[in-house]
């Protein structure tokens, strides 16, 4: 089977991610094949700004001209994942413990959709806390994952 474009992009811009000091949260690739757009999610400690989109974009480049899929032209979008970041890993979990997720997921104890203050990880089970009750939920469940912000607008 051949891996997706998103797929390719990530496999080839993960390691280089990690060796400038960021993280690659996401790929996403959208319209068609004469002139795809590549959108890129970094973050980092402390965050991305716009001086680090720009530094980002010069390897990032560099690193998807080794792409054959990509010979062709293309848009690259660079950004940080914002506020509402996807979490895909066991250890992005333990990474926001104490913020609130939100989870679309297969069905666990009847139900789909969770919400709650993320307690931490136990082995490969996500421990969320929903109001005062504990949810234990397999990673290997989970479709779908964000941060649910909380947004102050006193």
């Amino acid at each position: 089977m051949t891996a997706s474009l998103a797929e390719q992009v990530e496999g080839v811009l993960a390691p280089a991610a990690e060796s400038h000091g960021y993280e690659l949260v996401a790929v996403e690739t959208a319209g068609g094949h004469k002139q795809p757009i590549v959108r890129v999610f970094l973050d980092r400690e402390g965050g991305i700004d716009i001086d680090a989109i720009c530094e980002a974009n010069d390897w990032v480049a560099t690193e998807l001209e080794r792409l054959e899929t990509l010979s062709g032209p293309y848009t690259l979008e660079i950004s940080s994942p914002g506020i509402d970041r996807p979490l895909r890993t066991l250890s992005d979990f333990e990474r926001f413990a104490g913020e609130t997720a939100k989870l679309k997921t297969l069905p666990v104890e009847g139900r789909s959709a969770f919400t709650g203050r993320i307690e931490g990880v136990d082995g490969d089970v996500i421990v969320l806390d929903i109001e005062g009750t504990t949810a234990r939920i397999p990673f290997e469940a989970v479709k779908k994952a964000r941060l649910k912000p909380d947004v102050d607008f006193g």
